[in-house]
């Protein structure tokens, strides 16, 4: 007899504890289950941009709705069950919880500070907050304009696209935004987007995904000050080593050699600001981007300034070819269109970098 109210004692026990400690799907409503995201960024600590990544401190928070944590109607009223750090962690083993997880985590996170907060009427809210390194996507097409986007991914690991969902309400774009603490040296915060989107997983199955992408607008004077106007400036030597020259009846009176020497002098000082550029921002090397225009506009600018002083000021091909007159009417016409060229080309390069 013993041994039966023992046996029947544990069943119950084990009952009690499949219904209390239920971490499974909860069905209730169908699936896939319906989570809702929330992504907010607290602080932000430092932006590089040739890793592409940056470091802050985020809030990620996901509501669900779970019908086996009804209470019964007489609680309906009642205030959220709050738990904190460790209780928490351990009202989670016992419940339901998506499998959330940053995507884009570039470095190991910092343990993170976790809080739940369970409705009588089922609804569960799980608020979450990390700190660590993010990658994000970095485009230098418009460098130093144009708007950043640093972005959290998070995506659902053990549940595919079948099974539970994220998406968001306009109570989630509220959530989501910069605390209104947060500052980032160089940069403007501006708003958040959200945006749904799916990560492929093993054997063909995808799984729920979203991402919180915070725009910032970089302070361009910095830039402007220590790479633009060096650029434009040293755009002004080639030119220089054209204008120096000057033509009397036909003849030109500055030795080809002074003029050259200014040419070379413009290709040194050009090649040491690029190396300078590049290994500061590492970024700028590889892809299109006005940076690289400019220098690229530089060094096509001393070829043809070059080109003029050898082949018009040294072997006069022009005076051969065609008579002096010709050869001074052609050096009076060069003196203006090719500065109008070349400045109109940087203007355009800088006006569509804005754009």
């Amino acid at each position: 007899m013993r041994a039966v109210l023992v046996a029947i004692a544990w069943l119950l026990l084990g009952f009690s504890g499949s219904v209390l400690a239920d971490t499974s799907l909860p069905m209730d409503k169908g699936l896939p289950v319906r989570v809702k995201a929330a992504i907010g960024y607290v602080e932000l600590t430092a932006f590089d941009e040739n890793a592409a990544t940056f470091k802050a401190t985020v809030d990620i928070r996901l509501r669900w709705e779970d019908l086996r944590l009804r209470r019964p109607a007489a609680e309906a009223n009642d205030p959220p069950r709050v738990l904190r750090g460790d209780g928490a962690l351990e009202e989670m083993k016992r419940i339901w919880i998506p499998d959330a997880a940053v995507a884009n985590q570039a470095a190991e996170a910092a343990p993170a500070e976790i809080g739940l907060r369970i409705f009588p009427d089922g609804r569960v809210e799980m608020l979450k907050r990390i700190s660590g390194e993010f990658a994000t996507e970095y485009d230098v097409s418009s460098f130093p304009f144009g708007r950043q986007e640093l972005q959290v991914r998070l995506a659902l690991r053990a549940q595919t696209a079948n099974q539970a969902v994220l998406a968001f309400d306009q109570d989630d774009l509220d959530f989501s935004r910069p605390d209104a603490g947060a500052r980032l040296d160089g940069w403007s915060l501006r708003f958040v987007n959200l945006a749904v989107t799916e990560q492929p997983g093993w054997y063909g199955a995808s799984h729920a995904a979203i991402t919180a992408s915070l725009g910032a607008v970089r302070d361009p004077g910095p830039i402007i000050a220590s790479i633009f106007i060096p650029l434009l400036a040293s755009l002004l030597i080639p030119l220089l080593a054209i204008w120096l020259n000057r033509v009397e009846d036909g003849a030109f009176q500055i030795e080809t050699f002074e003029l050259v020497n200014i040419i070379i002098g413009g290709l040194f000082a050009v090649i040491a600001l690029n190396f300078t550029v590049n290994s500061v921002y590492e970024v700028l090397e590889s892809g299109d981007n006005p940076i690289n225009r400019l220098f690229a506009l530089n060094y096509v600018t001393l070829a043809v300034s070059l080109a003029v002083n050898v082949l018009l000021f040294r072997f006069r091909v022009v005076e051969r070819a065609f008579g002096v007159y010709v050869q001074e009417q052609f050096y009076l016409f060069l003196v203006w269109a090719i500065p109008l060229l070349v400045l109109t080309t940087a203007a355009s390069i800088i006006l569509v970098a804005l754009a």
